[in-house]
């Protein structure tokens, strides 16, 4: 069974400066038709930053859920940048630190209403070299043992998803 979707017609009904909202019209496997609302976003990347064995973390506010995360370093890319390019930059702005980056895979953060992918990527062999954050960026960078990172992970105690995934897949690598 093919179970794609086509499109029939669509509207923008938003457009932000990081985001855009749209209603599109679709035929279903089956023939009929349904609407779908779409946020559309351009990426981002997040870092797992290891310091030696301490993890490199933000911990910033963020409106939407309204409260303080403890987060992988991570960040929007820009129009035509590279996600690795991206990651460089946003873990210099963050953390003040730039290193050999891996990439570790690419996933999409809500697929049932959004095309936001982050590519997931691990820094090591850390040298400070900061760059000065977004004039709208507040946050604060704080460090745990690797150990605790891992804990903290497995008990659910992170409320940022692409923190808890980037954690869980630097560990698998490093088995």
């Amino acid at each position: 069974m093919d179970l794609k979707e086509k499109r029939l017609d669509g509207e923008v009904l938003f457009e932000g400066r990081i985001l855009r909202l749209e209603r599109d019209r679709v035929e279903l496997p089956n023939g009929q038709e349904s609407m779908r609302e779409v946020v559309r976003h351009p990426g981002a990347v997040a870092i797992v930053a290891l310091k030696g064995e301490e993890l490199l973390l933000v911990r910033q506010f963020r409106y939407a859920p309204g409260c303080e995360l403890l987060e992988i370093p991570a960040g929007k890319l820009d129009p035509g940048e590279s996600p690795r390019a991206c990651a460089e930059r946003e873990l210099r702005e963050e953390t003040g630190y730039r290193g050999s980056l891996e990439r570790l895979g690419t996933f999409y953060m809500t697929p049932g209403y959004t095309d936001e992918v982050i590519h997931i990527f691990y820094a090591t062999d850390l040298v400070y070299d900061p760059l000065r954050q977004d004039e709208d960026e507040f946050l604060e960078v704080e460090s745990i043992p690797w150990s605790r990172a891992l804990t903290m992970a497995a008990q659910g105690e992170f409320n940022d998803g692409k923190t808890a995934l980037g954690i869980l897949l630097v560990q698998e690598k490093l088995k």
